[in-house]
């Protein structure tokens, strides 16, 4: 006994095939996911390690880099040391509560780091942190 199904055979399939569908999502996540890392952009240098826990982010911080020539960067743009607190107010829109993060090579003198962490600090801004690698075993 053969069974019939009661659809007329120029009528057309209402079901929908999600197999190309989760196909060409499955592809995307995977080009997302190999090309998120190379996104993150910046200066080059080499941060120091830290045991410390990183801090949670809720909104994109102003990072001011010094690489190992002593160079200072807000986010990719070289700034003299003269006009870090004019292009910090102009890039926070005059925020002092913006958070900052610095960035210090650690071939730099120790002391740089911190002089413009409290030239940062005195012209009021009071989030402002370091950025470190996470401590890694040997």
């Amino acid at each position: 006994m053969a069974f019939k199904f009661n659809r007329p055979s120029k009528e057309p399939m209402s079901e929908i095939n999600v197999t190309p569908f989760v196909d060409v999502m499955l592809v995307l996540l995977i080009i997302f996911m190999v090309t998120a890392p190379l996104l993150t952009v910046g200066v080059q240098v080499d941060l120091p390690e830290s045991s410390a826990d990183s801090l949670p982010e809720e909104t994109e911080p102003l990072t001011l880099t010094i690489n190992s020539k002593g160079e200072i960067f807000i986010q990719e743009s070289k700034v003299e040391y003269e006009k870090i607190i004019a292009k910090v107010l102009a890039v926070s829109k005059n925020r002092t509560d913006t958070r900052i993060y610095v960035r210090g090579d650690k071939t730099i003198n120790y002391g740089r780091v911190l002089e413009i962490m409290g030239l940062l600090s005195g012209s009021g801004f009071t989030k402002v942190a370091l950025i470190s690698e996470p401590y890694k075993e040997r």
